[in-house]
């Protein structure tokens, strides 16, 4: 009798566990209420019902600097689109590189920066930096890059 009890016990017990597990899977997901996306797999889209993020320049090159220096870029972006934008994140490649970007949505029309700062201390040499801007935009990802000549005090 009490090896049927185990029994019992221990299988309820292994499910408690896997449905306790599966809770916590459901937490980490995206919620789909926040972006609406109207191209479908059908392939029939509506490009004036989606924000367009266009930048008037990707790249930046700030040159030589001096090593222990912070330079920073913002760069321009406009909302070409008929919807609004809304950047989620802006992911940068270390930890060097610091970035700044609009929380609100921005309209139709309207335009904003993204800041990248970036620390050229204990960077001698060439740096090439770049970010993930990700939106609600289609395509979602745009890359963004800085690069500059970081030198020594004395070698200037």
């Amino acid at each position: 009798m009490n090896k049927v009890l185990f029994g019992f016990f221990g299988v309820v017990l292994m499910s408690f566990i896997f449905v306790a597990c599966d809770d916590d899977k459901k937490d980490d997901r995206l919620s789909t209420d926040l972006i609406q996306n109207p191209i479908t797999a059908d392939g029939q889209e509506n490009l004036n019902e989606l924000p367009i993020i266009k930048f008037k320049t990707q790249e930046h090159d700030f040159g030589k600097i001096i090593d222990g220096v912070k330079v920073a870029f913002k760069f321009r972006f406009t909302n070409v689109g008929g919807a609004d934008l809304i950047i989620s994140q802006v992911k940068t490649t270390c930890g060097c590189t610091v970035s700044r970007f609009p929380k609100e949505p921005i309209i139709p029309g309207e335009s904003g920066f993204i800041e990248l700062t970036f620390d050229s201390q204990r960077r001698t040499g060439f740096n090439h930096k770049s970010a993930t801007v990700l939106t609600n935009a289609q395509p979602n990802v745009t890359s963004l890059s800085i690069k500059a000549m970081v030198m020594s005090a004395d070698d200037l």
